[in-house]
């Protein structure tokens, strides 16, 4: 009976306040005037959800490497009725250009709402021997720019208590031969973003961290990547956009997406979350709240 007051009903309460907390249905009004930056924002799944923000009336800040690219997107952004739309080129290797874009965004839109982080760079598919400079380039781009660019945005994001999005992978939640660089870099952004998103709540930081895991979609990217590789069918990339900002917009923590409904409910994993809040009681946080 003391087991049962002392963890199982505080883990009960948790999950149904987590269950009710998610009920609220999207609506595209939410992201009206809203203030978004979208990475990786040339092609593909980045492009898509420009193009659904446009659609809702935000205000949009995209980066790529493609100028040629971006200038396509911007300009078919602002005829689907964004409320602004600007670019800025350049390659999340650089860190600095990382950290100075965001800095540039918010100038340009007056503040930031959204941080939506999308952008990966090519790792080749194949069984890993000794390519180091594949893993160190994966792990730069695909996990370290995140975390770069999250910070710069954090001061932006806390005036308007606002939300990260952090597009990952099925690859970032379960182990598959041929994408181990890749891999690596999927699940260290589910290791560093979940740790943040407790830590926020810890210390009453109301901006929201939202971990989305797609399956194959089909984007150009991915198609060409595992053709003859993967026998799977791939997601629609349009519906896939659509459902990551829905999930952003809900600020709900988890967002899965793949043509299998498998995927949610055999990784959405309860086992987890229970293991999580048990071992948070045994940190003691309040000597660090102090720092």
């Amino acid at each position: 009976m003391a087991f049962l007051k002392k963890y199982l009903l505080p883990i009960l309460v948790l999950f149904l306040g987590y269950y009710y907390s998610t009920i609220e249905e999207f609506r595209p009004e939410m992201l009206q005037g809203k203030k978004v930056i979208v990475t990786g924002a040339s092609k593909g799944i980045g492009r898509e959800m420009a193009y659904h923000l446009s659609q809702m009336g935000a205000h949009v800040v995209l980066t790529a490497r493609s100028e040629e690219g971006l200038q396509k997107v911007v300009s078919r952004c602002l005829e689907l009725g964004a409320a602004s739309a600007h670019y800025v080129a350049g390659t999340m290797e650089d860190m600095t250009f990382a950290e100075q874009f965001v800095l540039k965004a918010g100038k340009l839109m007056g503040g930031l709402d959204m941080l939506i982080l999308n952008h990966i760079t090519y790792t080749p598919v194949g069984f890993f021997r000794d390519d180091i400079h594949s893993v160190r380039k994966a792990l730069e781009v695909n996990f370290i720019s995140y975390v770069v660019l999250s910070a710069a945005a954090l001061p932006m994001l806390k005036q308007s208590s606002g939300s990260i999005v952090v597009v990952s992978s099925v690859a970032g939640k379960i182990t598959q031969p041929l994408f181990a660089p890749y891999s690596a870099s999927k699940f260290a952004l589910d290791g560093f973003f979940s740790s943040v998103r407790k830590e926020y709540a810890v210390a009453k930081v109301n901006v929201s961290v939202t971990l989305c895991v797609l399956g194959f979609i089909d984007t150009e990217t991915a198609i060409k990547a595992v053709s003859g590789v993967l026998n799977a069918e791939a997601a629609p990339k349009e519906e896939c956009a659509l459902e990551i900002i829905k999930g952003a917009a809900l600020r709900k923590e988890e967002v899965y997406y793949d043509k299998s409904s498998w995927v949610s409910l055999l990784l959405s994993n309860p086992g987890r979350r229970i293991m999580e809040y048990l071992s948070s009681k045994n940190y003691n946080l309040e000597r660090f709240l102090k720092d």
